[in-house]
């Protein structure tokens, strides 16, 4: 037998280990409301091969890849377990598990580990919450297939309703497909039905009404069975307090604008400053895409070397308030054709960051160019520090940020010498350090951020709903402090 037949062989034993992991994985979502990841990347509703690839992703933690093999006793054991909803690191638990050095047996530790989650310690299931879309534009729609994605047991987060204005004949089968297939983000996960005498899309079980309104003051939620729902405002229509209070109808208890908002709105970014929400605040924002790419690796930066000053070029792919061709636009510049022309704008991401991180004191400067791309950009921070450093000293500790802090689901980190945009379609991060392109100087630093400006944003937006509502549940194990 050669090399090449014993790691197919290998590969088919890890593929049919991944294949059982599938239905534990899923039962445990939807009965328990508990979500299994690996290296804080999730399992629910995965392929086998990307189970396999997940596991792979150990290789940047441990330095060897993590096999199903390990991590499968661990899946098992948290079936025998009397668990509340919460999220559980496996890869986690089978790197401690490693280095303990008491004998423990893996059940053993494993219940150790999830203590927090389990008997008299669990956290009790919620009741689902509802959720409204206003606009079902760009981020609309991928807001929409993560809570789908999400739905689970149906006592998380619940898409009730998407408001739209009526676009004539054809307009909900045109819209269902539009959620169906995206040019970028390809085919909608599931399945998809429209049911046009009740103004209806079903989505993967999930029945979720379309209204027709003009206007927010059009709508009585309701009327259509929806209580204390979360309605999120993809629009960018109303970005101040009073405009955005429209949506506060009877049905609605608070609203997230999905674009920098304006005057005392908060503009919160998951990760950074989402603690700081106080319960009873109805209107916030969730900034901008470039924003939430800055701001986490910004902190990161600031609590380690501190900032003295900082500036921002953001080269971001074009969007939809941009011409096709040359055409009038009120802006200056954005009437040129969005895909033939590098266009010079302005960006709002570099006076938000004041609002999301208030205590740095540093003055952050930024611009913007629009490029002939349809998704993921890449935000260049230029800072002054507040010590000198090394270039390895800085990529050692923002990998660090990126697998182990509180920040390591907005920040990923990547060390591919041949990185392109189109790699980060799908990235779920805020934003992605190019350790390849990053450049340290004395007390100067480049950083060279990637981020998906449309799904990265979204899962962002979706992280910020989560704890609003309550269904944003504790993971494990707990690291040390």
């Amino acid at each position: 037998m050669t090399v090449n037949d014993d790691s197919f062989i290998s590969w088919k034993n890890r593929e049919e280990i991944a294949e059982s992991m599938i239905p534990i994985i899923g039962k445990l979502h939807r009965e328990q409301d508990v979500t299994v990841l690996v290296h804080s990347r999730s399992l629910v509703n995965k392929s086998v091969v990307s189970i396999l690839k997940t596991h792979r992703f150990a290789r940047q933690i441990d330095g060897e890849e993590l096999s199903v093999t390990e991590t499968l006793p661990f899946l098992e054991t948290l079936t025998t377990l009397d668990l509340g909803p919460c999220q559980i690191d496996i890869g986690v638990l089978a790197a401690d598990y490693k280095t303990d050095s008491r004998g423990l047996s893996v059940a053993e530790f494993t219940a150790e580990a999830v203590a927090g989650a389990i008997g008299e310690n669990k956290i009790e299931r919620r009741d689902g919450r509802d959720v409204v879309l206003y606009g079902f534009g760009r981020i609309g729609r991928l807001v929409a297939r993560l809570l789908i994605e999400k739905a689970g047991s149906g006592n998380g987060l619940r898409l009730r309703a998407i408001v739209v204005r009526g676009g004539g004949d054809q307009d909900l089968v045109k819209r269902a497909s539009l959620l169906r297939r995206d040019s970028i983000h390809g085919q909608f996960q599931g399945t998809i039905t429209v049911d046009e005498a009740n103004s209806t899309i079903v989505a993967n079980g999930n029945t979720i009404k379309v209204i027709y309104a003009n206007d927010p003051s059009e709508v009585d939620y309701t009327a259509h069975g929806i209580d204390n729902a979360i309605l999120i405002d993809n629009t960018g229509k109303w970005r101040d307090r009073e405009g955005l209070s429209k949506h506060l109808r009877p049905g609605i208890d608070k609203v997230v604008l999905t674009a920098p908002g304006k005057g005392d709105v908060p503009n919160i970014v998951h990760g950074v400053n989402h603690d700081t929400i106080k319960p009873d605040e109805q209107i916030l924002s969730c900034a901008s895409c470039t924003t939430n790419a800055i701001v986490p690796p910004l902190k990161a930066m600031d609590d380690e070397y501190g900032v003295l000053r900082g500036h921002v070029e953001t080269v971001h792919s074009f969007t939809n308030d941009q011409n096709l061709l040359d055409n009038y636009h009120k802006a200056d510049r954005r009437g040129r054709s969005a895909p033939l022309n590098m266009v010079i704008t302005e960006t709002g991401a570099a006076s938000a960051v004041a609002k999301a991180l208030p205590d740095l004191k540093a003055p952050i400067t930024g611009s913007s160019i629009r490029v002939p791309v349809p998704d993921v950009s890449i935000a260049i921070l230029s800072l002054r520090l507040g010590r000198e450093t090394t270039r390895e000293e800085v990529l050692e500790y923002l990998r660090d940020v990126s697998l182990h802090s509180p920040l390591k689901r907005q920040i990923d980190f990547t060390t591919a010498p041949d990185a392109v945009s189109m790699d980060f379609v799908g990235s779920r991060h805020a934003s992605i350090v190019d350790a390849g392109a990053t450049k340290v100087d004395g007390d100067n630093a480049i950083l060279y951020l990637w981020y998906d400006n449309e799904f990265g944003y979204s899962c962002q937006v979706i992280r910020v709903v989560q704890h609003v509502s309550g269904v944003e549940y504790p993971t494990f194990p707990v690291p040390a402090v």
